[in-house]
C-alpha cells in the first residue's frame, strides 16, 4: 500500500492531504513529476481529458473514500478549490453519518 493510499485509513483528511493526493494523481495521468504541479493553476493547464478526470474521480472513491463526480474537476478550477470542496463534502457526509 502506497503512502497515497494510506489517506483512506485516516480518521479525517485535510485539504493539504487531498491537494497532495490530487497533484500526485494528475502527475501520474499526464506523466510529469508531482512537484511540477501548481495547486493554484487551472486544471486545463495540464490538459486533462475526460477519461483522466474519470480515473481520478474513481481513484478518489477507492483510496480516499470520497465519492465525487469527474465534473467537479471542471466545476472547481484548480486543486486548491477542488480539495476545499472535497473536504467540505467529506465533513458533511461524516456528520450525516453520526446523526441519529
Amino acid at each position: 500500500m502506497s503512502g497515497k493510499e494510506l489517506l483512506a485509513l485516516s480518521d479525517s483528511i485535510t485539504s493539504e492531504e487531498i491537494q497532495d493526493w490530487l497533484a500526485y494523481q494528475i502527475s501520474a495521468q499526464i506523466g510529469i513529476d508531482a512537484d511540477e504541479i501548481d495547486i493554484q493553476a487551472p486544471f486545463d493547464t495540464y490538459g486533462l481529458n475526460s477519461m483522466q478526470a474519470m480515473n481520478i474521480s474513481s481513484l478518489g472513491k477507492k483510496h480516499l473514500g470520497i465519492n465525487f463526480s469527474p465534473l467537479a474537476i471542471w466545476n472547481y478550477p484548480n486543486i486548491a478549490s477542488l480539495s476545499k470542496y472535497l473536504v467540505e463534502e467529506l465533513e458533511s457526509s461524516e456528520s450525516e453519518t453520526f446523526e441519529i
